[in-house]
């Protein structure tokens, strides 16, 4: 768990706001110093697309936001800050001046990274007092939903800072990305650019317009990427004999002049013109915030992808995952120290638009799925995580009973209550009730029996002395409480 709880965003520009959205939906506080007039709408545009994108990407329980603020100067905004994020215009001067006043008004011990593009990090450090506690964290664009962030040290900085910032952006659900050594343009960008600048000769030369250079990589070899990179899927290009024989049959080629990386084509008026008249004929009137969103449900629906294939950006998903579903989520209910001794308050959410039927209400299966939440968060609290599931096994359900009551339609909020009837070393029966968030009326109830079966023979067994302490404590609060209404009930036929 990071020791980070308070974040300073210093300029709220595309990147900047990225970062704000990412720190507030991971439960940070965020003070934003940015003198821009627009600054604080387009954060808030920004952080309204993130909230959007993670309904969308995972199932996991989101906690409680971070309170967004912002002030009227650089000092405030730092002043109690453990971590500061960077994210001024790509001018070298400009981010060493504010460089310099961050490192100045910033407690001692709070970290500072730049989310520069490729600015080396030892010039950018070079007029701070306490340079050793500065590092590049370069994130890609939308901050809020990609995982990648390059984290590069100057000759100054300390390891430590290192190692500090890739464990707190690891906790936001990012990957971390290492560089082995100081350099302009870092990793990602330095191929970007390569790309950037062919593309750009293709065009010049009407080779093909900016729509097609993109299909060609859309429908080709970024698919690959998404998941693959360049290196391990040329290694399968050569066949059973891996890279080396991909290097032997096309390595010749990368003698020929087909490229032109070492040049980049004159940003004449006219070509600006041609580049930008294309552009818009691509994006076919589509606005902005629409252009937005298709590019990070586009990206929601890749990372779910790989994340069945625990691969890639799914895999660092699925971990992220993990550390939000072994949190407790108890203090939803409005209190730290919840009455056991009443139905639980584990769950929440709001109907989303993909989880409704054509009557815009939701679909049976995901009354399911929210109730399997609930008991999900059930057996976190029992201390059912990730490593226990790895070495001695879970709980899974072996019988529901759902009872509906009321519709709840599109983006309409809910909560669920969970009642334990019964638990033994090997059961655990329990009842749950779907409420209105707003009403507070019935929707739907489920009754499961839940069964602990052993990680490794995978037959029912005993749980753990802790998980059945755990569950006795809590059957024990609940013992008195009245049988729900529709507990214990079958389909009945009425007359």
């Amino acid at each position: 768990m990071s020791s980070i709880k308070r974040c300073a965003v210093i300029g709220a520009g595309v990147i900047g706001a990225g970062w704000a959205a990412r720190f507030v939906l991971n439960g940070l506080d965020v003070a934003i110093f940015d003198p821009h007039p627009e600054a604080e709408r387009r954060a808030r545009a920004t952080l309204d697309n993130a909230m959007r994108a993670r309904e969308r990407l995972t199932l996991a329980p989101m906690g409680e936001l971070g309170e967004l603020s912002f002030v009227a100067t650089l000092a405030e905004a730092v002043r109690d800050a453990d971590f500061v994020q960077e994210n001024a215009p790509e001018r070298e001067e400009l981010k060493r001046e504010l460089l310099r006043a961050i490192d100045a008004h910033a407690r001692p011990t709070a970290l500072i990274a730049s989310s520069t593009s490729g600015l080396l990090p030892s010039r950018l450090q070079a007029g701070m007092d306490r340079p050793g506690r500065f590092l590049v964290g370069h994130p890609f664009n939308p901050v809020y939903l990609l995982p990648l962030v390059e984290l590069c040290g100057g000759s100054a900085t300390d390891p430590a800072t290192i190692d500090a910032a890739h464990h707190f952006y690891a906790s936001l659900g990012m990957h971390p990305l290492r560089l082995r050594k100081e350099i302009d343009g870092f990793v990602a960008d330095r191929l970007l650019e390569a790309l950037w600048r062919e593309a750009l000769w293709l065009v010049q030369d009407d080779v093909a317009t900016v729509a097609e250079v993109d299909d060609a990589i859309r429908y080709g070899a970024g698919l690959r990427w998404a998941f693959m990179g360049t290196f391990l899927t040329y290694r399968l290009a050569g066949g059973e004999a891996g890279m080396r024989h991909f290097l032997a049959q096309f390595g010749p080629a990368l003698q020929l002049p087909w490229t032109k990386l070492m040049d980049v084509p004159e940003l004449t008026p006219d070509f600006i013109e041609k580049l930008a008249a294309q552009s818009e004929q691509q994006a076919a009137g589509a606005s902005l915030e629409a252009l937005e969103r298709k590019r990070d449900d586009c990206l929601i629906a890749i990372m779910q992808a790989l994340r069945a294939q625990d691969f890639a950006s799914g895999k660092t998903l699925a971990q992220y995952e993990e550390r939000l579903f072994a949190k407790p989520q108890l203090a939803k209910s409005g209190s730290a120290s919840p009455d056991v001794s009443k139905p639980l308050r584990l769950h929440e959410g709001v109907v989303r638009t993909e989880w409704i039927d054509y009557n815009n209400h939701l679909t049976e299966s995901r009354y399911l799925q929210v109730f399997g939440d609930a008991s999900d968060a059930l057996t976190s609290l029992l201390g059912v995580d990730a490593a226990y599931r790895r070495s001695n096994g879970s709980f899974f359900t072996a019988e529901t009973h759902m009872i509906h009551l009321r519709e709840i339609a599109c983006l309409e909020p809910f909560f669920i209550t969970t009642q334990i009837l019964h638990g033994d070393e090997k059961r655990v029966h329990l009842f749950h009730l779907m409420h209105h968030a707003r009403t507070n009326e019935p929707l739907a109830s489920a009754e499961q029996m839940l069964l602990h079966v052993d990680a490794k023979t995978g037959r029912v067994s005993p749980a753990s002395s802790e998980v059945q302490r755990r569950l006795a404590s809590l059957t024990e609060a609940q013992a008195k409480l009245p049988l729900p209404q529709g507990a214990g009930r079958a389909i009945q036929k009425r007359k």
